[in-house]
């Protein structure tokens, strides 16, 4: 499929990227709080407003967005996926200290660092949500490769520090729906790709019971992004809702904000979060954004 042939996608690259952004950072407020804790605290928490257990500045990203840009930067250097070169942008990231690192994302850095190699065992316990959370960058550098190609650039950077079936596949459903979401398709295909995961893995059903307080493990990551998404009109309502179920919101704000963000485009974004978004992120999210739909282009040819 051509660019041509889908209108508007560069634009909608910029609203998955911006989308993750500004997930990122409203939920990172609310990051470990309970939903009963939020209400008495915030009311229902719709702005941006920094603080939370990081103690952030107003519109500033934790590790969520950091990564997604560390990855993109290795893609487009290494004009797509190379293990290698996806693990030392990680490993420079980690270097300048930033604000928040998971435990198994720092574990695995550790890993490559002594080793030298850029893909840890697998491990039942590694089902966490660190390697969907940044992988927006494979969908846009890859959104015009077969699917197996997508999903195989997905693993590679993945097993950098997530190596792990179950964190596999829900990355990769994620990726799918980003796709779907970036080619124009409607809503009900992209909850036919989640429901295929649930197929596919019972663990993933999204639809037994609100999913409120979600954790790092994956699986309640997506099912509490998955109800958000499907069940809300609008990227707006769709944040709120996400991240008003507290547990790990920045994770959850940013994934369900590259999925909105990219169905619904820019624009439907609100300008108060998009102005208080930290200045140079905003403008490493558009740029990259566009530089990566490029390279899609330049990578069929």
């Amino acid at each position: 499929m051509s660019v041509d042939a889908c209108p508007g996608i560069g634009q909608r690259a910029v609203g998955a990227y911006l989308g993750l952004a500004v997930g990122d950072a409203l939920g990172a407020t609310v990051e470990f709080l309970t939903p009963r804790e939020i209400r008495e605290r915030y009311g229902v928490h719709r702005d941006i407003c920094g603080g939370g257990w990081l103690r952030l500045k107003p519109g500033q990203v934790t590790d969520d967005t950091q990564m997604s840009l560390a990855l993109g930067d290795a893609i487009l250097n290494s004009r797509g996926v190379d293990a290698g070169a996806v693990a030392e942008s990680f490993s420079d990231w980690m270097r300048g200290k930033p604000v928040d690192i998971g435990n198994t994302v720092r574990r695995g850095l550790v890993s490559y660092r002594s080793s030298g190699k850029a893909v840890v065992p697998e491990s039942e316990y590694d089902a966490g949500n660190g390697a969907c959370m940044r992988c927006l960058p494979i969908a846009l550098a890859y959104w015009r490769q077969p699917e197996e190609k997508l999903c195989t650039a997905s693993r590679l950077q993945c097993h950098v520090t997530h190596n792990n079936a179950v964190s596999d596949a829900g990355t990769e459903t994620v990726l799918r729906m980003v796709v779907a979401a970036l080619t124009g398709r409607p809503k009900e295909s992209l909850q036919q790709l989640a429901d295929e995961l649930a197929h596919r893995h019972a663990v993933f059903r999204y639809m037994e019971r609100r999913v409120e307080n979600p954790g790092g493990w994956i699986v309640e990551t997506l099912q509490a992004v998955f109800q958000a998404v499907f069940s809300n009109h609008g990227f707006e309502s769709i944040l709120v809702d996400v991240v008003n179920r507290g547990g790990d919101a920045d994770t959850t704000g940013a994934i369900a904000g590259m999925l909105a963000g990219a169905y619904c485009g820019p624009d439907a974004i609100p300008d108060r979060w998009l102005e208080v978004l930290d200045d140079d992120t905003r403008k490493a999210c558009r740029k990259q954004a566009l530089d990566l739909i490029s390279l899609a282009g330049q990578l069929v040819h």
